[in-house]
């Protein structure tokens, strides 16, 4: 059984939160783009820390808006953001959610920079800790756990799309976080790939909130599910 989980010799910490305490809550969020439609309208979201949300929505409906408002990448035009239970308003207000909680990019080209594997995904650890040999170890360790021992040095631009796809969520995983929001997971990935994620996913204990048109994988990964439409998100049946 596969863990994503700090070892002994790791000093990369994974957040604690107070009993019953949210990791994430939007309360009546409102996004435009600059000359646009309004693209969500009045949006409550809540991630819990038991929590496996899978949100569906037609292309367009404003899903991956809502994660990157969420993680402070757009700022809302009003309605508000609270993170680990305090509310999230400038940029250095975000940084604890980001150690507590995982971003998976919709484009990996968005997540990944430096030059190579190994120093893509230890670049969260060694932020939090400042400790190369840490942030080394819990790189290597997640790298191991999604079957990419070998790839340290790699030249991330190099790599294939289901390659970039499984580094990236290295990135987020390498970080110990207590929760994810996953923008098509599987998106590049083979089928051996994609239920390596799977299996990771269901032995973890994390929470977390997936958009994926991948009706198969949410219904494996996720206990309940919404719909973004309109601007808002409604409770939906299983796909």
């Amino acid at each position: 059984m596969t863990h994503i989980h700090a070892h002994a010799h790791d000093s990369v910490p994974t957040p604690v939160l107070p009993e019953g305490q949210d990791l994430l809550r939007l309360e009546g969020v409102s996004f435009s783009y600059p000359g646009g439609d309004p693209v969500l309208s009045g949006l409550d979201f809540t991630l819990g820390p038991k929590d496996r949300i899978g949100i569906l929505g037609p292309n367009g409906a404003g899903k991956s808006t809502l994660f990157q408002l969420a993680m402070g990448l757009l700022s809302p035009e009003s309605g508000g953001i609270y993170g680990l239970g305090r509310p999230l308003c400038v940029e250095a207000d975000f940084f604890d959610l980001r150690a507590a909680v995982g971003y998976l990019f919709q484009d990996s080209d968005d997540q990944l920079f430096c030059p190579t594997v190994l120093e893509d995904v230890a670049f969260g650890p060694m932020n939090l800790t400042r400790d190369h040999h840490a942030a080394r170890h819990a790189a290597l360790d997640t790298l191991a756990a999604l079957g990419l021992s070998g790839y340290e040095k790699r030249v991330t631009y190099r790599l294939s799309g289901g390659e970039k796809r499984l580094v990236a969520l290295a990135a987020v995983l390498s970080m110990r976080p207590r929760g994810l929001l996953l923008d098509e997971p599987t998106a590049g990935l083979d089928d051996a790939h994609a239920e390596r994620l799977t299996r990771i996913l269901l032995d973890s204990d994390l929470a977390w909130a997936v958009i994926s048109h991948d009706k198969a994988f949410l219904a494996r990964t996720c206990t309940s599910f919404l719909s973004l439409n309109e601007g808002r998100l409604h409770e939906v049946e299983r796909p």
